[in-house]
């Protein structure tokens, strides 16, 4: 080899060399494989009990993995995503947030129902205003809280109060179904329109009463891997997951029940 030629293959070597140091320090995603990192789901606040359980399955499952939940109502969740809040994983209480999200471009792929969720009036533990059905709540004096029309849970409760025929004025309009709930658990309210699962977590604290009018407006719950994800790997295997037969139990415990046709 010439003299050139020597000095020309150093460089090379000697350049390779630093390129491969600066990825040492920052290593690019991998493209399949086991997952690493941090996942994060942004999960409507009816799913905080079971997507916390599977999120600590899913870190025991992959070493090395961080599951991180901004848990919130869809609207607000929605908004966020369109607004540019990073995030791995979308899962909304209904479909109608789920497309605000698809709608403006941000899913990588097409949303898939993994649960279904139902209402129950929430009251608290043994019912002392013996609450049964709709029509109680319009009682003189007796304070219900709903969540806000934008918010599923709210959307939910307006269907299923026009299919009772029942009018009435909330004396409170929440932005989550966990800040209605709350209302019944601290004792501002004496009822709550919530979903099962809700009713089933705090069951130490309210009872959930069923309804018929509920079978006309129970939600759907899908779930997207989002197009502009950090860690696309990551959020894939999250959501196959929440998708797997593990996952089903883990929600069925939690009451939920599966999507329509499984």
């Amino acid at each position: 080899m010439t003299r050139p030629a020597r000095a020309l293959a150093g460089l090379l070597a000697a350049t390779a060399l630093v390129l491969a140091g600066c990825g040492a320090d920052t290593p690019a995603p991998a493209a399949g494989g086991d997952p690493t990192g941090t996942v994060t789901v942004f999960a409507a606040a009816s799913l905080t009990e079971s997507f916390t359980a599977l999120g600590r399955r899913f870190e025991a499952d992959h070493p090395g993995t961080t599951v991180t939940f901004n848990f919130a109502g869809s609207s607000a969740l929605a908004t966020q995503i369109t607004q540019g809040a990073p995030a791995d994983v979308f899962a909304s209480a209904a479909p109608r947030n789920m497309a605000t999200v698809t709608d403006a471009g941000h899913a990588a792929g097409t949303p898939a129902v993994f649960a279904r969720n139902q209402l129950v009036i929430a009251v608290p533990e043994g019912n002392p205003q013996r609450v049964v059905g709709l029509a109680d709540l319009t009682r003189p004096g007796l304070k219900v809280a709903l969540c806000a029309a934008q918010v599923p849970c709210g959307a939910a409760a307006t269907t299923a109060l026009d299919a009772a025929g029942v009018r009435l004025t909330p004396v409170t309009l929440e932005q989550d179904v966990k800040g209605a709930l709350a209302k019944v658990k601290l004792g501002e309210v004496d009822a709550a329109l919530v979903y099962r699962t809700d009713a089933r977590s705090a069951d130490l604290d309210v009872d959930g009463v069923e309804f018929p009018e509920s079978a006309r407006a129970v939600n759907d719950c899908p779930i997207v891997v989002l197009a502009d994800a950090p860690n696309p790997n990551a959020a894939r295997a999250f959501v196959e997951l929440v998708r797997s037969a593990p996952g089903r139990a883990a929600l069925t415990d939690a009451g939920f029940q599966p999507p329509s046709g499984s």
